[in-house]
């Protein structure tokens, strides 16, 4: 019985995650899932819904359920206007979290890469849950309109008017590039990115950013927008990443990676590029590392390395 149903656990991870905006609540919720279909396994009929179907039906509810008293993940630039105080952390739960690559994303299916990407599954979060659900099903994981229809148990129709008010939602969010080692151009952004920042030279590293990117470091609701603002950050003496360099990670279809520092034993951060047109249009730093390493396991390589490169 579990047997049959372990296949489905990467994709149904990458489903509650696009649903939840965190992958902690993900692994969850998926969990959850197994466990109701184990315990109801002699009562499911294959005659009215194959096993996928039954429990991406399962999934969903126990998503719905999960968000009905939650409050809406977002990204820093959600939250309020750019600058000022740095402020107090904030608790996890008020930002989309990120990922594994290897706990979301099958591997047969590259196309998912940007819609784990983290403005994608933060806009996914401002859709209703039902609204949200019609449209990964039938956007990110090609159901057609009457699987999504019988998942649901509503009409075709009252899906094809969802999908509808969905796509409208999100026609202007750009999610920025997936990570494409086979990219010349992006592989070269990253690469040059990679070694101005381990060289700590604002200069190069403010020349790669767009003149409108965005910098944050969840858990603060801070963040900056364009390159003057960034490079004043960037060059501040009391918040220096002097010294620190970038392992790269798999984690949310995205170029990214653990920050690294001298004489820490653990990562400081976890760093994510938003790229675009050979430039880097935001960084975002996760700080609350404790959290996410259970998540992540630890870098393949802490030592210093004389080059980061993103050429592996």
């Amino acid at each position: 019985m579990i047997d049959a149903l372990e296949p489905f656990r990467i994709e149904l991870t990458g489903y509650c995650y696009r649903m939840l905006g965190s992958g902690f609540e993900a692994e969850d919720a998926v969990q959850e899932t197994l466990v109701r279909a184990w315990k109801a396994y002699d009562s499911y009929d294959p005659s009215r819904a194959s096993l996928r179907t039954w429990l991406y039906r399962i999934a969903t509810n126990i998503c719905i359920d999960m968000q009905r008293s939650a409050q809406r993940r977002a990204l820093a630039v959600d939250l309020g206007p750019s600058g000022g105080e740095i402020g107090a952390p904030l608790p996890e739960r008020v930002f989309v979290q990120p990922v594994p690559d290897a706990a979301v994303l099958p591997e047969d299916l590259a196309i998912r890469r940007e819609t784990v990407r983290l403005a994608f599954v933060a806009a996914l979060q401002h859709l209703p849950a039902r609204q949200r659900a019609v449209l990964i099903l039938r956007d990110v994981l090609a159901w057609q309109a009457a699987e999504v229809a019988a998942l649901l148990d509503i009409s075709v129709a009252a899906v094809n008017s969802a999908l509808q008010r969905a796509r409208a939602s999100l026609r202007d969010v750009d999610p920025g590039e997936p990570l494409d080692p086979a990219d010349p151009v992006q592989k070269s952004l990253l690469s040059r990115y990679c070694e101005a920042f381990e060289r700590h030279d604002v200069r190069t590293l403010v020349a790669l950013l767009h003149e409108d990117a965005t910098m944050s470091m969840p858990p603060f609701s801070w963040w900056l927008r364009g390159r003057e603002a960034i490079s004043l950050a960037l060059s501040d003496p009391n918040a220096s990443c002097d010294g620190a360099w970038l392992v790269p990670v798999g984690a949310n279809g995205s170029p990214a990676y653990w920050q690294l520092r001298p004489g820490m034993e653990q990562p400081f951060g976890l760093v994510f590029l938003d790229v675009r047109g050979g430039l880097v249009t935001g960084t975002t730093t996760y700080l609350n590392v404790d959290e996410l390493l259970p998540l992540f396991g630890a870098p393949m390589s802490s030592g210093r390395p004389s080059r980061t490169t993103v050429d592996d």
